[in-house]
């Protein structure tokens, strides 16, 4: 039951004592390793990636800044190539995608998702075979569509009846065949936040099949020229730890799958079951490896399968987050730490760092939480609770809601963020008119900038007057 106070949440008994998994460490100079990338470690106090120590990073490219360690990013990315070595493994560039990534993507083996004109031309400009790309879209116009037919992209995701029309013309006018996955709605309820829970009913994503408009969508592609059916998509959402909205998922997909089958006659060679596979960002996160994943979804499809009496379908599915999340770490400059008294004594210790909702929005948008931790030095101070905001004209620009920190931390310390791969980037802002940082990959001692940091004359050539 929660607790409210007038004043507000923040004021709220028990509000300063933080979450309950949160527990106050030994040593607030550790890492929680599990909570990093592969080659992130502390030497004395400073931390280092990729065999980079942050500090020398900073130095040459200041604060805030995106860390992507390439030897994790690709380590992961094998991880699920192998795991899932009868599946089709597309990683979802939603997640992050520049030209780098995507050549990486490219020669780990893995197949590229992307879902705007944007993500497709950075597909396209790093050289990514299109025919091992999967465009996905709930609004996709008929220029976009055009674009994607034309470039040859190996399958298109359609969303709803009207995008297959869409899709049927663009086909015909340019003479060239489409692969169509339907997307479909299967009614679970992902055990994750309300926004990015995406395969219940309502919502915007996808056909239903409760309703029919699913079956609808595979008999319009079916009787429309140029289109031809590969299969069906699910997508229960985003963060998910439970195999079970999997199987509820998989289950009703594979139903739709036998009407099919029995009606239309025709039996769909391919079912992608989607991504939002999860990630530890804080110590009460306990994300399955790639391995038991691939276990845990091949047997719910061959079992579902195999009591249905139809051919198990060629798999795909999605991971962005499970590849590049733990890859990435953001690095920020301590500006000011401020002591607040609240009512009845108590303090909350505001730590204010160079960047905030501008270049990771997921704490305010989804009461997302982060850890960090201090990345320059070694401090003997007890660990204090401690809150990381950033700089921006909003109460709800925080980056860390609690953690535990040196008691001394200072202005002109470095704090650095981990897990900050998946959608802090790509869902980065120019709010009060900040400049995007960079991202900087390191590997084996060597740092290069994949995206450089945006500056003022990139700010003012958009402002035409």
């Amino acid at each position: 039951m929660s607790t409210t106070h007038e004043a507000g949440w923040a004021h709220a008994s028990g509000a300063l004592r933080g979450p309950a998994w949160l527990r106050e460490p030994g040593d607030p100079n550790a890492l929680v390793s599990q909570l990093w990338s592969a080659t992130a470690h502390k030497d004395g106090g400073d931390l280092v990636v990729g065999e980079m120590p942050v500090a020398d990073l900073v130095a040459e490219h200041n604060t805030p800044a995106y860390v992507l360690d390439e030897a994790d990013f690709r380590q992961r990315a094998r991880a699920f190539a192998e795991a899932f070595a009868d599946f089709d493994v597309y990683y979802a560039g939603k997640a992050f995608l520049c030209t780098a990534v995507a050549r990486w993507v490219a020669e780990e083996g893995l197949h590229l998702d992307v879902c705007s004109p944007g993500e497709l031309a950075v597909a396209l400009r790093a050289g990514f075979d299109p025919a091992r790309i999967g465009y996905h879209g709930n609004n996709k116009s008929l220029p976009e569509l055009r674009r994607a037919v034309d470039a040859g992209v190996g399958r298109v995701i359609v969303d709803s009846l009207t995008e297959i029309e869409r899709l049927g013309e663009a086909a015909a006018s340019l003479e060239r065949p489409v692969a169509v996955l339907v997307r479909v709605t299967a009614g679970v309820e992902a055990h994750t936040h309300e926004y990015i829970a995406t395969a219940h009913e309502d919502q915007k994503f996808g056909l239903s099949i409760t309703s029919g408009d699913a079956f609808e969508a595979v008999r319009r592609v079916l009787a429309t020229p140029g289109l031809e059916l590969r299969g069906l998509h699910s997508h229960i959402g985003s963060q998910i730890f439970d195999a079970a909205g999997f199987e509820v998922a998989a289950r009703r997909v594979l139903a739709l799958q036998a009407r099919i089958v029995a009606e239309l006659g025709v039996e769909p060679p391919e079912m992608d079951l989607g991504g939002g596979f999860g990630i530890a960002y804080t110590t009460q996160d306990d994300p399955s490896d790639p391995a038991q994943l691939a276990t845990e979804m091949t047997k719910i499809v061959g079992d579902e399968c195999r009591s249905r009496g139809i051919a198990v379908p060629r798999l795909s599915i999605e991971p962005g987050r499970a590849i590049v999340g733990p890859a990435m770490c953001t690095v920020y400059t301590v500006g000011t730490v401020k002591p607040v008294t609240l009512d009845g004594g108590a303090v909350r210790t505001y730590v204010s760092v160079d960047g905030g909702m501008s270049d990771n929005i997921r704490t305010a948008l989804y009461d997302a939480d982060y850890s960090c931790t201090l990345a320059n030095r070694t401090s003997d101070a007890p660990p204090v609770l401690a809150r990381v905001v950033g700089k921006h004209c909003e109460a709800g620009d925080v980056v860390v809601k609690d953690e535990f920190l040196p008691a001394d931390v200072r202005p002109g310390d470095l704090l650095a963020v981990p897990a900050t791969g998946a959608y802090c980037r790509s869902m980065a802002s120019n709010y009060n008119h900040a400049l995007r940082p960079p991202v900087i990959a390191v590997r084996d001692g060597v740092a290069r900038v994949v995206v450089r940091r945006e500056t003022e004359d990139d700010l003012l050539a958009l402002d035409v007057g």
